[in-house]
């Protein structure tokens, strides 16, 4: 009896191949479980101030799980986690998705919609503020009271940040409840062709121009900031608490330019623009 040809093939498919195909794809699941055990472990027996010192952002890990990264910097992951009682699987896991977090990705912000870009903004920039500011004080008032007798400088940053901390709460404020609420229901006017109610504010220009004040207010805060910290260098008897902390405010002023330019330079051009053209049709 015969065997067709697609019958032959795969005789012959069985008879040479010792192992399934897929056995190659299994084994090299296999060799990535494998390797994220080893680099587990190895994270487990390093220094929890050498992690701080490599990846500053790892130091607010710690402090979600109550581990001292500064005076208790010395112990390894695993020792801290055991004198705490805490399940070392999942700090080591934060530890690991923050190293593997994507930076976001430079999108053409010019082309999405307004009501994406306010998303993006009040969902990664002004989460962000809030995150960091609360770090930040916790440290910068721990930093002042230990080492604010030998660094005054430290005095007068912490005062200056709590002033940055206040008025970008009450700016965001603003913000998510009266301007971005407001710049949606115009858009969503335009694009659905549905008439529009007029803000108590007048145009938009109105509140527009107060919060391009208030980023510069902002700007001027932070540009002291970095001029009393010698542009956030932390000196040599600095512990890890301190150099978080110069570390944390160089990447807030960082993210605070990024936040200002996607409102000044593309989001209120744009809403102005959409308020001129919908009131004049």
């Amino acid at each position: 009896m015969k065997m067709g040809r697609c019958r032959q093939r795969i005789a012959l498919s069985a008879c040479y191949q010792k192992k399934p195909f897929y056995d190659y794809y299994h084994f090299t699941i296999l060799e990535d479980v494998i390797l994220l055990k080893k680099t587990k472990t190895m994270k487990a027996q390093e220094q929890i101030g050498n992690i701080v010192a490599t990846d500053y952002r790892s130091a607010s890990i710690f402090r979600k799980y109550g581990i001292d990264f500064c005076c208790g910097g010395g112990k390894t992951v695993e020792a801290a986690c055991q004198a705490k009682g805490i399940d070392m699987q999942r700090v080591l896991s934060d530890l690991e998705a923050l190293e593997n977090k994507d930076n976001l990705a430079n999108g053409n912000y010019n082309e999405w919609e307004l009501a994406r870009l306010i998303d993006h903004i009040v969902n990664e920039h002004h989460a962000y503020v809030r995150t960091a500011t609360s770090d930040l004080l916790q440290y910068l008032h721990k930093v002042a009271k230990v080492h604010g007798d030998h660094n005054p400088e430290l005095i007068k940053i912490l005062s200056k940040f709590q002033q940055v901390a206040e008025e970008l709460e009450n700016h965001m404020h603003k913000e998510e409840f009266v301007l971005f609420p407001y710049i949606k229901s115009l858009e969503y006017s335009c694009t659905a062709s549905e008439p529009f109610s007029p803000p108590p504010f007048g145009t938009i220009r109105n509140p527009i121009t107060m919060m391009e004040n208030e980023h510069e207010m902002a700007g001027q805060l932070m540009e002291e900031i970095k001029s009393l910290s010698q542009d956030y260098t932390p000196p040599g008897h600095a512990c890890n608490t301190y150099r978080v902390s110069f570390n944390l405010l160089a990447e807030f002023e960082e993210d605070l330019h990024k936040h200002v330019h996607l409102e000044n330079n593309i989001l209120f051009p744009k809403a102005v623009k959409l308020e001129d053209e919908f009131l004049q049709s």
